[in-house]
């Protein structure tokens, strides 16, 4: 359809305060987003927080960032539920609010079979609004097999995949039966240059919503041919990857945030703040990297 998906795509954390959507940051992190190089910005996804904001809550955020874009880089709402109806409906607004492509993951909870699945996303399709599809075995209880990535490669306004099960043999099949007919995204920080080696194009990020320069600096190695300078960066950021999983996304990268003062700190139940082992080893990796100053 047109849209070339490929390099960073940061994954971004909507920053609440008094719990409301604070429009005046997230405008803000899409601009420094952009000034430092990210190739596109996914608004409401499981970053974002979307599952605890109402509908009109994902629609403003989705119109800002769009608004904030203001077509400089690619804008992929997040629109994917367990109810094909809700789905088509969130996807057929975010269309009608300028987004790009929709991130539709897999319906989660209700476990689908292989027809199920297909079935679900050809209907989202039909609102002809790009869309991205979302493996994430780990957070909806079922995973895309090569075959059915397959079959999705064969509707055209699915123009991509976001494989964040971390299993590159996974990945690797998935490349094989997409056949360059998908732009491929990895979804795992921690394994995704040895995605781009085995057919990725790229990341849908968590880590780059705090170092964005430094993952952008890793695609680009990686796209010059310069392995060796890819490796070592990707060396260089696996504390951070570890860090901002040390509970689950996005209670650490919401942290992060804001102890750069991106962010409020605010996060919404049934998410918690950040513990405070984990908040200390946070601390410790922001400061050996340079994205810290002084204490926090």
């Amino acid at each position: 359809m047109g849209l070339d998906l490929r390099g960073v795509l940061t994954a971004l954390a909507t920053p609440f305060e008094g719990g409301a959507v604070d429009e005046v940051r997230l405008r803000e992190l899409v601009d420094w987003q952009i000034a430092s190089g990210v190739h596109g910005l996914v608004v409401c996804g499981t970053t974002g927080e979307a599952a605890a904001m109402r509908a009109d809550e994902r629609a403003a955020a989705i119109a800002c960032v769009v608004a904030q874009a203001a077509g400089r880089v690619p804008v992929v709402a997040g629109t994917g539920s367990n109810n094909t109806r809700a789905t088509i409906e969130a996807t057929r607004q975010a269309a009608e609010l300028g987004a790009d492509a929709a991130l539709i993951v897999t319906p989660y909870y209700v476990k689908p079979t292989p027809a199920g699945l297909l079935a679900h996303y050809r209907a989202a399709a039909e609102v002809g609004l790009a869309i991205v599809a979302y493996n994430v075995p780990g957070r909806t209880g079922i995973s895309l097999s090569p075959a059915t990535a397959g079959a999705l490669a064969g509707i055209d306004e699915i123009i991509g995949l976001k494989e964040a099960s971390g299993d590159l043999a996974l990945g690797a099949r998935i490349a094989s039966a997409c056949a360059g007919r998908l732009a491929l995204l990895s979804g795992d920080d921690a394994t995704w240059l040895p995605f781009l080696a085995i057919g990725g194009q790229g990341v849908i990020s968590v880590a780059s919503n705090v170092a964005p320069k430094e993952m952008v600096a890793l695609y680009e190695r990686f796209s010059a041919g310069d392995i060796d300078g890819a490796r070592a960066q990707h060396r260089a950021l696996l504390p951070l990857y570890d860090a901002l999983f040390v509970e689950p996304n996005p209670i650490p990268v919401k942290a992060a945030l804001a102890m750069l003062g991106r962010t409020g700190a605010e996060i919404r139940t049934p998410l918690s703040p950040l513990g405070e082992p984990g908040r200390e080893a946070l601390r410790r990796v922001l400061l050996a990297g340079g994205w810290l100053e002084g204490s926090a």
